[in-house]
């Protein structure tokens, strides 16, 4: 199974639609995104994308019950509020955004997940540390480094492709 990873859209519409199109050009089965989608219009733009996404919200994101509202538009999207723990080709993922860098190192330390996925710093890593895969994507926006990144994770290899767009 290949699941696309984003995180730290910011708004930025044009990579938003960039993503999208690799993440569908990458045939992926699932997509995660970390958090800070900002406002609610960047969500139909997500909705573009041909297979599930499962978000969580970052500390940027504004109306939290809004952005709810546009991912309840449609079906293949779901927002699960700061955490979410997903199962998906034989993995168990922990999603969450990573502002709370605490919680973030007590996921990962606590080795009750295969791969942590986060974002919020929006520098690309990709590390092992213990028996846990740590994925941050980096910023799809591309605002803070220049260099907007996704990444695709590959559950049968167990290994991370970083992705410029």
């Amino acid at each position: 199974m290949r699941i696309g990873i984003l995180s730290d859209t910011h708004d930025y519409l044009e990579m938003v639609d960039a993503a999208v199109g690799q993440l569908n050009r990458e045939r992926v089965d699932l997509v995660l995104h970390a958090g800070d989608y900002i406002s609610p219009f960047v969500i139909p733009r997500l909705a573009n994308l041909r297979s599930p996404l499962i978000g969580v919200l970052g500390n940027n994101d504004g109306d939290h019950h809004l952005l709810a509202a546009r991912f309840a538009e449609h079906d293949h999207l779901s927002l699960r509020g700061a955490f979410a723990a997903v199962t998906m080709g034989g993995m168990t993922i922990a999603l969450l955004h990573g502002d709370d860098r605490e919680l973030l190192q007590a996921l990962i330390g606590r080795k009750a997940f295969d791969v942590v996925v986060h974002g919020h710093t929006h520098q690309v890593g990709v590390r092992k540390l213990g028996g846990t895969l740590v994925v941050n994507p980096g910023e799809t926006c591309g605002y803070l480094t220049g260099r907007p990144t996704i990444a695709v994770l590959d559950t049968v290899a167990r290994d991370v492709e970083l992705l410029s767009l």
